[in-house]
């Protein structure tokens, strides 16, 4: 898959995570509890981090920021899978972990796929 597919098939994915974040961001639950609220910022540190290169259409860029931040996004949902049971049994909770621990899969795959000659 050229480096453009991948910008394009990535950009769902991170629509998805945004909205997993925005639930975690107004989770009650949560509130007062900074590693959990550790895993929102995460996921919109790594959103924002890919923004210039998605605007300027920098497939090369938007992948090696993607590349980058991709650890530590993996320790977030790796964080929330572990956790989650902590703050709430609320099936959301359970939901944003599948949910976060997929996109990262996801993530992972397409990034397998990408073809990085010209």
């Amino acid at each position: 898959m050229s480096g453009e597919d991948a910008m394009e098939r990535l950009a769902f994915v991170l629509a998805h995570l945004w909205m997993v974040r925005n639930f975690l961001k107004h989770a009650e639950e949560i509130e007062d509890d900074e590693e959990m609220l550790d895993v929102h910022r995460m996921i919109f540190d790594f959103i924002r981090a890919t923004e210039p290169a998605a605007q300027a259409k920098d497939a090369k860029e938007y992948l090696h920021r993607i590349r980058g931040k991709l650890p530590k996004l993996r320790k977030a949902a790796e964080y929330l899978a572990e956790n989650w049971r902590r703050v709430s049994s609320h099936t959301n909770f359970e939901m944003a972990s599948l949910s976060l621990t997929g996109a990262v899969r996801q993530i992972d795959e397409t990034l397998a796929t990408v073809c990085d000659g010209p």
